[in-house]
């Protein structure tokens, strides 16, 4: 047997077998003997940390000879057991993710609201419930709109993953909704579903010191949810062709106000919501019959339960919906597709001088007028998708001569480009700046350069610019961003499994009872 001096958290002679015990080993019994945990303890052994590696490593292979100095320092923990240090880890990582977040949805919703060419295959645009586009208020009202969408779906996988605190983080920072006029937020129902997730994360985390702004936010909802489908969701009824989306929401929203009521010793009041949630959450309880019927149809379950909880339980609707839903999706397949193409259309004819992507409904218009569709492009493109102004110098002989030898010239060294690049494929650089002077940077000769500037008096100095701008992405986060929009659809906001719901419900109604027992 060996002896250790141990010094720190723990002082005296500690006998071991160097060639048995591991630093976990050491670790498990200097924390038993100074009363505290394993991951709280640090050890040091001439002047380095001793660590653990894969476990199974022995002291004397660490250099740890018989007789040998330990100090074993005390880690500080929290309240709850963890090291202070790991836990401000946690927290600063999770602090940058949040800034990378909030810097890519920044970034995804400018270019796409600014109108620059699109750098991935698709836009993000905004549709009401009935799948049509739809432009709400100025330019920072869609900036607004986009930015408190993309970050509240975020936050709902968060929900759905149990991550209730980081859900509360992004949804705190997705209350960008609030930029937006006033006028604005009334119209949809996004805002008051926000703060009703807000106030679930609280309620999942057991977290009674919010109560008051609890019941603030409930408040809200509740006016901006009734203010957006009517009284008695009557006009939500009308949108959705007499269907029932919002069943699972009320329910929800009833059950945090029954327990936000008991919490304030209002105990009336909240067995009256908690009735009116456990009345909802029978009435979304679905049938095995029903259920089995649509699956024998060839229905996935998931969707067949949410076609029947849409549909209030009629089966003969939800069959409806789901037929409904799939010609959708092949539409939404279809109009993705013709965007795709439109991208690249775009991207092949250049950014406008104020650096914004062709319009492609209005070179579309311009077509349909029998004007040839290059030319009709380059002309909007250098009048910022003016069409009267692309229309003069499409009818003016002279402006359109001009545009034609552009055209022409453009064709003539794309052709070089490729040529050359063919025949020195070795010598190719990557060049910032404009296809001309991409051109002129690979040729390096004379009569080349003689050739751009006779073009360039040709076109009276005007370039296309780079079909796309140069900016730095962060790809992770985006992708994060844009994933759970391309997955969502009209009714995802009211889609829920209300299982949680159900068994709070009857854990409060039980808390009530007890209450009421006691009183005389």
């Amino acid at each position: 047997m060996e002896k250790l001096r141990i010094g720190g958290a723990w002082t005296g002679l500690l006998e071991v077998r160097l060639d048995e015990w591991t630093v976990a080993m050491l670790r498990e019994e200097l924390a038993r003997r100074s009363d505290c945990r394993p991951d709280c303890i640090n050890l040091i052994s001439a002047g380095r940390v001793l660590k653990d590696g894969d476990g199974t490593e022995k002291l004397i292979k660490l250099g740890v000879k018989d007789n040998a100095k330990i100090l074993a320092t005390k880690v500080s923990v929290d309240r709850d057991g963890k090291p202070f240090k790991e836990k401000y880890m946690a927290e600063e990582e999770r602090f940058k993710r949040l800034s990378r977040l909030k810097a890519a949805a920044d970034s995804l919703v400018t270019r796409h609201v600014d109108g620059a060419v699109p750098i991935e295959d698709f836009n993000l645009e905004l549709e009401n419930q009935s799948g049509e586009k739809v432009s709400l208020g100025s330019p920072t009202d869609q900036r607004a709109v986009m930015m408190g969408l993309m970050l509240h779906k975020n936050a709902k996988a968060l929900i759905r993953k149990q991550k209730y605190r980081d859900a509360l983080e992004i949804l705190a920072v997705g209350e960008a909704f609030s930029l937006c006029d006033q006028k604005v937020l009334e119209m949809v129902d996004n805002v008051s579903i926000l703060q009703l997730d807000m106030v679930w994360c609280y309620f999942m985390l057991r977290d009674i010191a919010r109560l008051s702004d609890a019941g603030v936010r409930l408040a809200k909802a509740r006016q901006g949810i009734e203010h957006a489908h009517g009284k008695e969701s009557s006009r939500l009824r009308i949108i959705q062709g007499g269907r029932y989306p919002e069943i699972a929401l009320h329910l929800r929203m009833e059950l945090l106000e029954g327990v936000v009521a008991y919490h304030s010793g209002q105990f009336k009041k909240s067995r009256e919501a908690l009735a009116s949630a456990q009345e909802k959450y029978l009435q979304l309880q679905i049938p095995d019959e029903a259920l089995s019927l649509l699956l024998s149809m060839g229905y996935k379950e998931h969707r067949a339960k949410r076609a029947l909880r849409m549909c209030n339980l009629d089966v003969g609707s939800a069959i409806d919906f789901l037929i409904e839903e799939k010609l959708t999706n092949a539409r939404k397949r279809e109009e993705n597709l013709q965007r795709q193409k439109e991208i690249l259309e775009q991207k092949r004819y250049g950014m406008t001088p104020l650096k914004k992507a062709l319009d492609i409904e209005k070179l579309n218009y311009l077509t349909s007028m029998d004007f040839e569709r290059d030319l009709a492009a380059e002309a909007l493109r250098r009048n910022e998708n003016d069409t009267q102004k692309a229309i003069d110098d499409l009818t003016d002989p002279t402006i359109n001569t001009s545009l034609q030898i552009y055209l022409v010239s453009k064709k003539r060294r794309r052709t070089r480009q490729a040529t050359s690049s063919v025949q020195n494929p070795v010598h190719a650089e990557p060049v910032v700046g404009s296809e001309e002077h991409a051109l002129g940077h690979q040729s390096g000769g004379n009569n080349n350069e003689g050739t751009k500037q006779a073009e360039e008096v040709e076109l009276g100095g005007i370039d296309a610019g780079p079909s796309t701008p140069s900016i730095e992405r962060d790809k992770e986060m985006e992708h994060e961003l844009t994933e759970e929009l391309q997955n969502a659809d009209a009714y995802s906001d009211y889609d829920m499994d209300v299982h949680k719901e159900g068994e709070a419900i009857a854990e409060y109604l039980a808390l009530l009872t007890a209450v009421y027992s006691c009183m005389p």
